[in-house]
């Protein structure tokens, strides 16, 4: 029987830090992602592909913002632009992969579900937003925005900027989660839970409408995993192994740990929040629910022998 694993492709796989997130530059650097799942097929995996959404769902929101100011459009909340960059993304994903398996003489079946994630509309994270989404300012820039809004921003860790964050509330429920694993498990290729998810809420019973949310796509990949019963969970980011003391003279490399490892770095600090925490809480959610192994690694590292830094169980 074929291993099903669950891949998490980072928003910024498809824009690379300094592009200007042109669809040229998508479809170039989506078709050079698609090429590292071949590791996995040709090992006998079925695939289901998550993706972030972070820079493209901002981009949507400021040309939302801009038809408001210039056209006098109507606003679309962020749930809707979460629905917009799914789409979107899918479509590339899907083509580019398509092109992949075709220069390498593989027939699968490659769909876009458009998924919609249960969350609690109490849920803490209302009241404290966290989750980047779009483009990088200068401090200047974003003091201003702050300033003529009810925007928050908050410094990249990695010194890259400033960038708008909204609410990220947990998720609970995926939406066709039996019809995913059902397709993926007959050998199509399912790319779902796009950017997190589309958050949801019911207002009352049987009656669900969409929030304003931007839900961890790590977090919703690794509850996409348990839920479809993944052998594996790859996370896939931009650096090839998870660091202790990261970007310090002290900094190392992990190969391997366990969850109660995972969680002792996750309460010391080494890990910050809105980069590499959210991957190894969903690592540790993830295995701690199923006994199997997740992998933190770089794109181009997918599927390779000691690729990146697996989280275990013991």
């Amino acid at each position: 029987m074929k291993k099903l694993a669950v891949v998490a492709f980072g928003g910024n796989a498809l824009i690379i830090a300094g592009q200007r997130g042109t669809v040229e530059e998508q479809e170039r650097n989506a078709y050079e992602a698609s090429k590292n799942l071949l590791n996995l097929l040709n090992r006998d995996y079925d695939v289901v592909l998550t993706h972030g959404n972070g820079p493209q769902v901002g981009n949507i929101l400021l040309a939302d913002q801009a038809g408001q100011k210039l056209f006098g459009l109507p606003s679309m909340p962020l749930d809707v632009c979460v629905a917009y960059s799914q789409g979107s993304i899918g479509y590339m994903l899907e083509q580019q992969l398509r092109n992949v398996l075709e220069a390498n003489d593989m027939d699968r079946d490659i769909m876009t579900i458009i998924t919609q994630v249960l969350v609690n509309k109490d849920d803490p994270a209302f009241k404290k937003p966290v989750k980047p989404i779009g483009p990088y300012y200068t401090k200047e820039e974003a003091d201003k925005i702050m300033a003529e809004s009810d925007s928050v921003f908050a410094e990249d860790p990695k010194g890259n900027g400033w960038r708008k964050v909204v609410a990220s509330p947990k998720p609970l429920v995926i939406s066709n989660k039996k019809s995913i694993e059902h397709l993926a498990r007959n050998g199509q290729i399912v790319i779902a839970v796009g950017g997190g998810g589309i958050p949801a809420f019911y207002v009352e019973p049987n009656k669900m409408q969409g929030i304003d949310a931007v839900i961890d796509k790590d977090l919703a990949s690794a509850l996409l995993a348990k839920q479809i019963n993944a052998d594996r969970l790859f996370i896939l980011t931009d650096v090839p192994k998870v660091c202790l003391n990261f970007n310090t003279p002290q900094e190392k490399t992990i190969d391997r740990m366990n969850i109660a490892e995972a969680k002792k770095y996750l309460e010391e600090g080494q890990f910050t929040e809105g980069s590499m925490a959210p991957k190894i809480r969903a690592a540790i959610d993830f295995v701690e629910n199923t006994g199997k192994d997740a992998i933190i690694t770089k794109t181009t590292l997918l599927g390779v022998d000691d690729g990146g830094t697996r989280i275990v169980f013991i």
